[in-house]
């Protein structure tokens, strides 16, 4: 997990240079980020539920290998189709990797302490994969070139093989209701799992998801309006309704729709929805401003927000299993989301000419609120889901989060463009008019998360302790 979030947030710095080297024109090198996501978004689901039934130790060295390979493929690309192409496999390994990450964790730590103490180290991970992309990114790209982006990922992906290999334990085979049958019993066939997996399920589902988040990629170039936008989405949203409707009558559906009578999945996955987009705007929007208002370059960039990634990673790694254990999750998820609502309201108020000691530092030890709220509700959306479910649980998590993310940078950098544009035309300065437009992507995502608020108190049940 931590090669896949540093890869997401390596690959942005790097860009610039990728369209140097590889000729790419200012649309097609968009693809080098849309290949990834769309592949990565829309095959979670089915990567968890194929986890469940293949086994997860199975799908997850299946996934660590195919995203591997990939990196090297990127890595020596010449050509920008070569680029891309790997991008998209890379997204298809990380999907596999990662829909079934959770569901390993939750199953082998089921104590209370422990597993809580597992979801705080897998947090952590993302926050450290974050941060140490923004600043290895720049200095990577400057000291060698952005091939290395790419080629840092293969003694990561090899070590994470080696290790998975000794400590994972076997996967049990089951029956197809999910009851283990024990090892080397009740082994799936081909013919069996093409029954168990509802292929025509997954066709509907991925196909939905993959058009769905197209579409939305493709609002800034498009517009919200747009016939391009209003059909595509509609064609998405049919094909997940006709997705949803066989799940209620398949035999052996990919999704059962028990999974949804659990309060905590269903409160847990909105609530993250929200969330994902709107701390959109902290890690990529003030990232702008930092470099287009202050003029930071990459690595003063990645640098600057290195304290965020310091203060999430202690507070995850510290505190928050203690907290969760004494006080619950939703009550650490509610603390969570207030002390990022605050972060976000005064970004909304930073001056064009910020001074970063003391306009922006003080502002980092905010990002707390990530380090609390993320743990809780990863343990929140894994904690309704049985064994027999964790792997899609797990793949309906990361949906979750790829959807709110693909929403957060449609919505908040389209609607940050234009107010800029708004700003520029009303005789505005360039840098006043970007940071009028940064400005209300930070208010719109802190009504977000105040929304996510709203979420959680009303949805998630306090558990007693």
């Amino acid at each position: 997990m931590l090669m896949i979030i540093l890869d997401g947030s390596i690959v942005t710095v790097a860009m610039p240079a990728i369209q140097d080297d590889l000729g790419f024109s200012p649309a097609g090198l968009t693809w080098v980020v849309n290949a990834y996501l769309i592949a990565f978004g829309s095959l979670l689901l089915l990567a968890g539920r194929l986890g469940d039934l293949l086994g997860r130790r199975r799908m997850f060295l299946a996934g660590t290998g195919v995203f591997t390979a990939a990196s090297l493929l990127a890595g020596v690309a010449t050509s920008p189709a070569v680029l891309i192409a790997a991008r998209f496999l890379q997204g298809v390994g990380s999907a596999m990797a990662a829909a079934v990450s959770l569901g390993i964790l939750v199953t082998l730590f089921t104590e209370p302490g422990e597993r809580a103490r597992a979801i705080a180290v897998f947090s952590f991970t993302g926050a450290a994969g974050a941060s140490i992309g923004q600043v290895a990114g720049g200095l990577l790209t400057d000291a060698l070139s952005w091939h290395w982006i790419f080629f840092i990922n293969l003694p990561i992906g090899l070590a994470a093989l080696a290790l998975a290999v000794r400590v994972l334990p076997r996967d049990r085979s089951t029956d197809g209701t999910g009851r283990g049958t024990g090892a080397g019993k009740g082994k799936v066939t081909a013919r069996e799992l093409v029954a168990r997996a509802d292929v025509i399920g997954a066709l509907l589902i991925t196909s939905g998801l993959m058009l769905g988040i197209y579409t939305v990629v493709k609002v800034e170039r498009y517009g919200w309006v747009s016939a391009h936008t209003l059909g595509l989405g509609a064609v998405a949203a049919a094909l997940i309704g006709a997705f949803v409707a066989r799940q209620a009558t398949a035999a052996s559906p990919l999704m059962p729709l028990r999974i949804f009578r659990s309060r905590s999945v269903v409160g847990a996955n909105v609530v993250q929805m929200l969330m994902v987009a709107a701390l959109f705007s902290f890690q990529i929007v003030l990232a702008l401003h930092l470099q287009r208002v202050l003029g930071y370059g990459a690595a003063e960039t990645g640098l600057a927000m290195l304290p965020a990634a310091l203060v999430i990673g202690a507070v995850s790694l510290g505190v928050s299993a203690r907290l969760i254990t004494r006080f619950g999750e939703r009550n650490v998820l509610l603390t969570g989301l207030l002390l990022l609502i605050t972060l976000l309201v005064l970004l909304a108020r930073i001056p064009v000419d910020a001074n970063y000691p003391t306009d922006v530092l003080p502002l980092m030890f905010l990002s707390a609120g990530f380090g609390l709220a993320l743990p809780a509700l990863t343990s929140l959306g894994m904690s309704g889901a049985g064994e027999e479910d964790a792997g899609l649980a797990s793949g309906l998590f990361n949906t979750a989060q790829q959807i709110g993310m693909a929403v957060g940078i449609a919505v908040l950098s389209t609607l940050a463009a234009s107010r800029s544009e708004s700003l520029l035309a009303g005789g505005a300065s360039t840098a006043e008019a970007l940071t009028g437009g940064y400005h209300l992507a930070f208010g719109v995502g802190a009504g977000l998360l105040g929304t996510a608020f709203v979420v959680a108190y009303v949805v998630l049940r306090p558990r007693t302790r």
